[in-house]
């Protein structure tokens, strides 16, 4: 549950694309959020739902600073960061981490798995030097269950599962507050998923991170978060306790969701599992 206070707030949100300068000015564009609103609290796990095309993307990379919003204001710990140019956000990119749905276009492939843990520490002057930077690579791939000879790998030479744990290692190895993990399950089978869940449930907890989980897929989304957000073309139609949505839903569309996708696709006990009981980490 979420602790006194909110970290990240969205208020009024509108993101359109494809505006163009004109004689008479700029074109306001095609939009693709319309005014919404979200609060994320500190320690907590919110989950973003919709079908594809409902905007959950789009409002993952505006909460994270990707995206400039037209209109509405996002603050985080009360700093409207849609307010700040990129020199005045690289203080917060640290504390605002992202991990992405294909981790193979987000891992340069050219660098092995160290230093792709070890760069972002260095410029982000979390460690002081490359040598101490490699020893918390080390240390960190051994939290999110790497072995150590894929530090001297590259992104081809692993599996999706363990692609995707060097997509959070390298998340939480700056020590952020605020993390967005976008669709970082949706290309794993059943059972990595469960696993790579579980490993970021432990993170979470240990690290009191916030957490906005951005899914289409509502099994998954029941298992991980506190509240949900249900989006619709770009609006929020629902929101609130994870039970409650899922439980008593009042919108039509949520009730929608409910009943054309199945729930029981992720088995609870694979969440707590411990991972030595597994055959190795995929």
């Amino acid at each position: 549950m979420a602790e006194t206070g909110d970290l990240l707030v969205a208020s009024g949100v509108v993101v359109a694309y494809g505006g163009r300068r004109t004689l008479l000015g700029r074109s306001p564009g095609v939009p693709v959020l319309h005014g919404v609103d979200v609060r994320i609290g500190r320690a907590e796990t919110v989950g973003i739902v919709g079908e594809s095309g409902s905007g959950k993307t789009t409002l993952a990379r505006a909460l994270i600073g990707l995206v400039r919003p037209s209109a509405g204001a996002i603050r985080f710990e009360g700093t409207d960061i849609t307010a700040l140019d990129e020199a005045a956000m690289r203080p917060l990119r640290r504390r605002m981490q992202m991990i992405f749905q294909d981790p193979m276009s987000s891992l340069n492939p050219r660098h092995t798995i160290r230093r792709i843990l070890a760069e972002p520490m260095l410029l982000h002057r979390v460690e002081p030097d490359r040598r101490a930077a490699e020893r918390a690579a080390a240390a960190v791939s051994d939290r999110v269950g790497l072995p150590r000879a894929a530090l001297d790998r590259y992104p081809h030479e692993l599996s999706g599962g363990q692609r995707q744990r060097v997509g959070i290692a390298r998340a939480v190895a700056l020590k952020p507050d605020f993390v967005l993990a976008d669709e970082i399950v949706s290309g794993l089978d059943v059972s990595t998923q469960a696993q790579v869940l579980r490993l970021l449930g432990e993170l979470t907890r240990e690290m009191g991170l916030a957490l906005a989980f951005i899914s289409h897929d509502l099994s998954v989304i029941r298992a991980v978060c506190d509240r949900i957000y249900v989006l619709k073309g770009g609006r929020v139609v629902e929101e609130g306790a994870c039970d409650r949505v899922f439980d008593a839903p009042k919108d039509p569309y949520t009730r929608a969701l409910l009943d054309a996708i199945p729930l029981p696709e992720i088995d609870p006990g694979w969440l707590a599992r411990d991972p030595a009981d597994a055959a190795g980490s995929p």
